[in-house]
């Protein structure tokens, strides 16, 4: 990309997302061909695509196609016009009847294109083309009563009628009329079966020439870089503005896009699922156990609550355990258990009694009848 600042020379260099062509590839004295090989390398959509306008480098190309066309088509449905392809100078020879149109090389706008009237001037611009080191067609001269432009904008159809008033046979030079006609099938079909050329033709234009006879004769197709016509300039370029909107839509779409289009297509009513999985929530901590209402004392008075711990539970279980077993034992060693039974009999009842619940009183009742029993036993009866 060259920028003029302050006549300085910038040159800078960029991808772009996507190209809009409306410029001819080649013409008389241009050649952009190396650009259109660039932005083959970058993979850039474009309209037309970079394949259609690399088909447009040479208009015999082109017209090859259109014989093809109208091979498949036929000559009534498709009215292509007689032409005939020299690849050099040599050999140059013309049957066909005089006057005939003579196109030197790949030229547009009426540049390249002289009207031979003899076999004599058409050597002198057979010895134009040895020099040119070029190609060359020909095609017999029509005496035209008008021209036809017909041209395709993505689904939008247009067909113009061109009529020199300036009397120069070449309508596109000088002065002439353009009327707006309506579109028929017949010129519908012409341009529809043209976009089809070359994988597909987006923005394209037919021309056409018609004699004082009547008869239709196709000429040339031009790509997107046709000339819009008339006063629906404005609204073409606003059709040509659409179609490249639409297109990046499809082609320039970010990564990642296509899973949320998909899932706001499956239904209005579904809500797209995230991209990770949120947390699982914290598991909350276990609600400690609620303390124990105090409970009485056997002498009727109240004990506060306690948490002692789990090595003193276990101690004062062991303590009633033992107590119990003294009672049962001989009178020999019942008095050194039964002391040991007694002070740990106290600390079970009033520094553990927080901790025993309503459904062990039985058991403690029952414990305090074993040691009054013990105590009668070694001190009488009380």
């Amino acid at each position: 990309m060259v920028v003029h600042r302050g006549g300085t020379r910038v040159v800078r260099s960029f991808k772009p997302h996507f190209v809009l062509v409306r410029q001819n590839l080649r013409d008389a004295s241009e050649d952009h061909k190396n650009l259109l090989l660039g932005l083959k390398y970058g993979d850039i959509p474009s309209i037309n695509s970079l394949q259609a306008i690399y088909n447009f480098q040479d208009k015999p190309w082109v017209f090859a196609h259109l014989l093809q066309l109208q091979k498949r088509l036929g000559k009534d449905a498709f009215p292509l016009i007689d032409q005939s392809y020299f690849p050099n100078h040599k050999e140059m020879m013309s049957n066909t009847k005089f006057p005939v149109v003579f196109k030197v090389g790949h030229a547009h706008n009426g540049a390249g294109k002289v009207r031979v009237e003899s076999p004599n001037s058409f050597q002198d611009m057979a010895s134009v083309v040895g020099v040119a080191g070029a190609y060359c067609t020909t095609e017999p001269f029509i005496d035209a009563k008008y021209d036809l432009h017909i041209q395709k904008i993505g689904t939008n159809y247009k067909a113009f009628m061109r009529k020199s008033i300036s009397g120069n046979w070449k309508t596109n030079v000088g002065s002439a009329m353009l009327e707006q006609l309506p579109l028929t099938d017949r010129y519908r079909s012409w341009v529809s079966a043209v976009s089809q050329l070359f994988g597909g033709l987006d923005i394209c234009a037919l021309e056409a020439v018609v004699g004082k006879d009547g008869k239709e004769h196709i000429i040339e197709v031009n790509d997107s870089a046709l000339t819009l016509m008339g006063d629906s300039q404005e609204e073409d370029r606003r059709h040509i503005a659409e179609l490249v909107c639409a297109k990046m839509q499809h082609c320039c779409k970010p990564a990642g896009s296509s899973g949320a289009t998909a899932a706001g297509t499956a239904g209005a009513g579904a809500a797209p699922e995230p991209a990770h999985p949120p947390p699982p929530p914290p598991v909350p901590p276990r609600p400690e156990e609620p303390p124990a209402p105090p409970s009485a004392a056997p002498n009727g008075s109240t004990v506060a609550n306690e948490s002692p711990s789990p090595g003193r539970r276990r101690d004062s279980q062991a303590s009633q355990s033992s107590s119990v077993s003294g009672v049962s034992s001989t009178s020999a060693g019942r008095t050194i258990q039964t002391a040991a039974s007694v002070d740990t009999a106290r600390t079970s009842l009033f520094g553990r009694q927080g901790s025993v619940s309503q459904g062990d009183k039985d058991d403690t009742e029952d414990t305090m009848t074993n040691l009054r029993k013990t105590f009668a036993g070694i001190f009488g009866d009380m």
